[in-house]
């Protein structure tokens, strides 16, 4: 009996005939030959069949597929050393399963717009399958790392009654006549988990209210975020930048056909798997700029000129340390011997794609992180619980948050923020 496979497991079937469930996402014929480029979820790649190796039914109905037809092919595995994948199948029989007609997304040139109108059909192409695989490949990293670093996973709500950022972004709803919003961030229970387990990390949605029309913002994304007690600043940085090159390298070691397939150079890549990554303070960050004739000064945040400026600097991602607490959240350590900076930092992705991680060493003082909160105008009665973190055995601790999405974007080298995301909300779709 026919052994049945997947494209990708090609390579165990050279020369053996097999059967492959497949989807046709382009093809061209001359009067002898028909050339069927594949997908089946796995990989892509093509299919040959001869005229005078199959029968005239056969090849016929090769030459009336069109786009997007779903099949069973029966044929015998060769290698093919031209292309990506190295591996072709010569056709020796079509089961057509279903047809498709006046498919949307053809293989000429489609705008930004356009595809993410046809996001659910959008998926099939190459580019976005290996942008998947990567994105995959990025969240199994993720959970093997801090497992490995001794971190257990935690999940944080997604409806919350407070604002660990401020209150302008947050999507308001109703729960049960009372207000609530959906979460901008795990980290203030990320906090609550490492004053139980000591080192614990969230992974899950997060939501800004905001437009995501830029490559820069999404109004719904995934967010890493990891807490560890009885840790400063310093020790968090180092596990950043481990993370990050753990990510960097595990895709290398396991997405080299996605990257082929988005022609990312992977010598450029390994230069991010170098470690330690440059630390400058916003101060110096300030100086360079106006050294640059950027229209800033101290206590300015950062835009994406800015950002990619500073990075453009450096050959690998750079710590800006210590911003100004005017633009930073309430619940960061205040700077020793200042009375205007947090201890925190921002990574900065090379290659224009700003900010990838944001992080500081946490408030541990009651009286203090109450005086913040109050003076951010926040309701104190909503924070209580957070307040006592402080109250029974506060500790000196530090944590970070990763979006997902941008740092996908900035290993893949897209242009378009939005490429990431599997599958939009219909909010998303409705054009800002």
């Amino acid at each position: 009996m026919t052994e049945q496979i997947r494209i990708i497991d090609a390579k165990d079937h050279v020369n053996e005939e097999v059967r492959i469930g497949v989807w046709l996402t382009d093809k061209r014929s001359s009067g002898k030959i028909a050339f069927l480029q594949l997908r089946d979820g796995s990989a892509f790649f093509q299919g040959v069949v001869l005229k005078n190796k199959v029968s005239e039914e056969v090849f016929q109905a090769a030459k009336d597929l069109r786009q997007e037809t779903s099949m069973w092919l029966t044929g015998e595995i060769h290698e093919d050393t031209r292309s990506h994948f190295g591996y072709e199948i010569e056709v020796h029989d079509i089961e057509v399963l279903g047809t498709a007609d006046d498919y949307p997304i053809t293989p000429k040139e489609h705008g930004i717009e356009f595809l993410l109108d046809h996001r659910h059909l959008w998926l099939r192409s190459k580019r976005q399958f290996a942008i998947q695989q990567i994105r995959n490949e990025m969240i199994r990293a993720t959970y093997e790392f801090f497992n490995q670093e001794g971190f257990i996973k935690m999940d944080a709500p997604i409806l919350t009654g407070s604002a660990p950022e401020g209150t302008t972004e947050l999507f308001e709803t109703e729960y049960f006549d009372r207000p609530a919003f959906l979460s901008q961030s795990g980290q203030l229970y990320a906090e609550a988990g490492a004053m139980a387990y000591g080192k614990v990390f969230t992974f899950g949605p997060v939501f800004r209210a905001e437009k995501s029309k830029t490559r820069r913002h999404l109004t719904e994304f995934w967010m890493i975020e990891p807490e560890m007690a009885f840790t400063h600043q310093e020790e968090s940085l180092q596990v950043q930048e481990r993370y990050i090159a753990f990510l960097v390298q595990n895709v290398i070691d396991h997405c080299a056909y996605d990257l082929k397939l988005l022609d990312r150079d992977i010598d450029v890549l390994k230069k991010y798997t170098k470690l330690p990554y440059p630390r400058i303070r916003y101060d110096k960050a300030i100086e360079m700029l106006q050294k640059a004739d950027f229209d800033v000064k101290w206590g300015d945040d950062f835009g994406s000129p800015e950002e990619t400026y500073l990075s453009d600097q450096f050959e690998q991602p750079v710590f800006v340390l210590n911003y100004p607490k005017a633009i930073k959240p309430f619940y960061m350590l205040p700077e020793e011997g200042r009375d205007d900076t947090y201890v925190c930092a921002d990574l900065l992705a090379p290659e224009g794609y700003g900010e990838i991680i944001g992080g500081s060493e946490r408030e541990v003082d009651y009286d203090k992180l109450k005086a913040a909160i109050e003076a951010k105008g926040l309701d104190l009665a909503e924070y209580e619980w957070y307040l006592d973190l402080r109250k029974y055995g506060s500790v000196p601790h530090a944590g970070f948050g990763l979006g997902l999405e941008r740092a996908i974007t900035w290993i893949c080298h897209l242009d378009h923020l939005r490429e990431t995301i599997p599958f939009p909300r219909m909010l998303n779709r409705i054009k800002p």
